[in-house]
């Protein structure tokens, strides 16, 4: 049993009080406590992604996301006890309380249960042309840029195996041989790697339906173009809790409208707006799927993510976004290339 003294919070802290807890914890939970440390709930970082998505800023009180009815272990319990309550809701986590609801602790499942390795398939897209940055692409891919002392997909594939998911496939094309020569069977890098060959373009979806197997757990599908510390465990851990078909990371983007906008109504301006800011949010390029998701690409054809999600979405599957706010850069262009190798030290 863990001691959760740095994972405590009380209603009245903040979602930004909340992150930080959450994320030098390291145990993807914050326990919620009133000022006898008796439990009040418990808030993990999908609670606070839901209420991001909400509208809640990063100094709202956390107080209408808490989980208020989290199950349970009693200190009398037994391990056997605590694995069964725990495995009958998909827990990853439960807090071990007194006769008085008082916490004591926190129990991690995953430790007793399974091993570190984890068994969910990473399929990485690297066969984009790189248009975008020649003359740098000419003879090279551009998952394998040199971004700090190395290719950008070498980061990637170093991210995946720091969470246990090490069963790498990779999507390539264009130069495949030098991804290929240099990555081999991935032993080099503690992973396993396949390759998948595109004789031809597939999009970002059309390539599944290439894979030798079908994958029996969920997987992960990433753009082989971007840099990011998102934390690979907790997508996972969201895309089954929430029983998704589909999930898409997502990340927000400010545009501010040069102009002053003009409200109109019947003819007459009601308002006018200064340069206003918008805010969207924009597919991050990461996605989790479920297995089935693939009997919905068509096969031998283009087949792009969006229009896989838009699919899903028109037949009433359940398709889920996952707020991004680590840090994330798709390398695209010249600026971005430069912008990553200036930020690269101090980011990973």
């Amino acid at each position: 049993m863990k001691n959760i003294g740095n994972i405590k919070l009380k209603p009245s802290s903040t979602i930004r009080e909340a992150l930080d807890v959450i994320d030098k914890g390291a145990m993807q939970i914050a326990i919620v406590v009133d000022e006898e440390d008796r439990l009040v709930g418990t808030l993990t970082d999908g609670d606070i992604r839901r209420g991001l998505l909400r509208g809640l800023s990063l100094d709202s009180a956390i107080e209408p996301i808490i989980f208020k009815n989290p199950t349970v272990a009693k200190i009398s319990d037994t391990k056997e006890e605590i694995l069964k309550k725990a495995l009958a809701k998909k827990l990853h986590q439960i807090p071990i309380v007194d006769e008085e609801n008082r916490v004591v602790g926190i129990k991690e499942i995953e430790e007793l249960v399974s091993s570190s390795v984890k068994p969910n398939k990473v399929v990485l897209m690297v066969g984009g042309l790189g248009t975008r940055l020649r003359p740098l692409t000419e003879n090279t891919p551009k998952p394998m840029l040199m971004v700090g002392n190395k290719p950008i997909l070498q980061t990637i594939v170093e991210k995946f195996a720091e969470y246990g998911f090490v069963n790498i496939v990779m999507c390539v094309n264009y130069k495949s041989h030098v991804i290929q020569d240099y990555f081999g069977d991935g032993s080099s890098f503690g992973v396993n790697i396949e390759y998948v060959l595109e004789e031809k373009r597939m999009g970002t979806a059309g390539a599944l339906s290439l894979l030798k197997e079908v994958p029996n757990e969920p997987f992960f599908v990433m753009n082989g173009d971007l840099l990011t510390n998102v934390n690979f465990e907790h997508l996972h851990h969201y895309h089954l809790a929430n029983n998704s078909m589909a999930t898409m990371c997502v990340r927000e983007y400010d545009f501010q409208v040069p102009y002053g906008v003009v409200n109109m109504q019947d003819g007459k301006i009601v308002s006018i707006k200064e340069k206003p800011v918008q805010k969207f949010f924009v597919s991050a390029g990461i996605y989790m799927l479920n297995p089935k998701a693939i009997e919905y690409i068509e096969k031998d054809t283009f087949f792009d993510m969006p229009i896989l999600f838009e699919k899903l979405i028109g037949i009433g599957k359940n398709t889920l976004s996952f707020p991004i706010r680590e840090y994330w850069l798709d390398i695209g262009r010249m600026e971005e290339y430069e912008r990553a190798n200036s930020e690269y030290g101090d980011v990973f």
